[in-house]
């Protein structure tokens, strides 16, 4: 039950409650056609700024979901909640610490059908989120396969992602990992800012997440949604 609001979507815009968008470029990401929009970020995302764009976005019929990166900012009435869990970290408190810590306050109110764990991989070092967790990004292809196993086979995650945050990724490693996994879907996000490397996304990676090109290129952005829709899975 938990995978089924997810398990077909196929592009995803993803709104940073904490960068400013106008009324009308909301209105175009919404009406884009998208499969839905996941709110989150890496830093500098609070209960108020949650709410804000929250109540913004519901004026729309697009599915939406959190990326709950910080307890104070989970925010009731979402469609669907995602607890991000760091997998190339050593550092336990984003792997399960953080976790637990708001699950001691809020578990017992938590929707859980509505609540899924997310994997992450973060690959690019010099990103906001992989500083802030310090995630080993310097992996090699079987260390980043025994990731994917670990989380698919072993933790039995139901969303995997691999981010790139901030650059365009190996694609063909993507791929690659997308044909490990059994049971997990694979999240790619990174880099995506033409419709081209919307595309290429698409065929290696189950769900394909478009952030920073919304604040940096709109018309870029939206035009990814059609691009996604006409890729096939490799």
């Amino acid at each position: 039950m938990q995978a089924e609001i997810y398990s077909t979507w196929r592009h995803l815009f993803k709104l940073d409650p904490d960068r400013s968008l106008t009324d009308e470029a909301l209105d175009a990401v919404c009406l884009s056609g998208t499969d839905g929009i996941i709110v989150g970020g890496s830093s500098g995302v609070t209960y108020d700024n949650t709410v804000e764009l929250l109540s913004r976005i519901r004026r729309y019929e697009v599915p939406c979901a959190l990326e709950v990166s910080d307890e104070e900012a989970a925010v009731p009435g979402f469609d669907h909640y995602f607890i991000p869990m760091v997998l190339n970290t050593s550092r336990v408190e984003w792997v399960i610490g953080r976790q637990v810590q708001a699950l001691r306050k809020f578990g017992a109110f938590i929707p859980w059908q509505e609540t899924s764990a997310q994997g992450y991989l973060m690959l690019n070092g010099e990103s906001t989120a992989a500083k802030v967790s310090e995630a080993d990004t310097e992996l090699s292809v079987e260390e980043v396969e025994a990731y994917l196993y670990m989380a698919d086979r072993l933790m039995h995650l139901p969303v995997v992602y691999m981010e790139y945050s901030g650059m365009f990724g190996d694609l063909p490693l993507v791929a690659r990992m997308r044909r490990r996994l059994q049971g997990a879907r694979l999240f790619y996000g990174g880099g995506i800012d033409t419709p081209g490397k919307a595309r290429q996304a698409a065929e290696a990676a189950h769900t394909v997440i478009v952030g920073n090109a919304v604040y940096e290129s709109l018309e870029q952005a939206l035009q990814t949604v059609g691009a996604v829709r006409c890729a096939e899975l490799l």
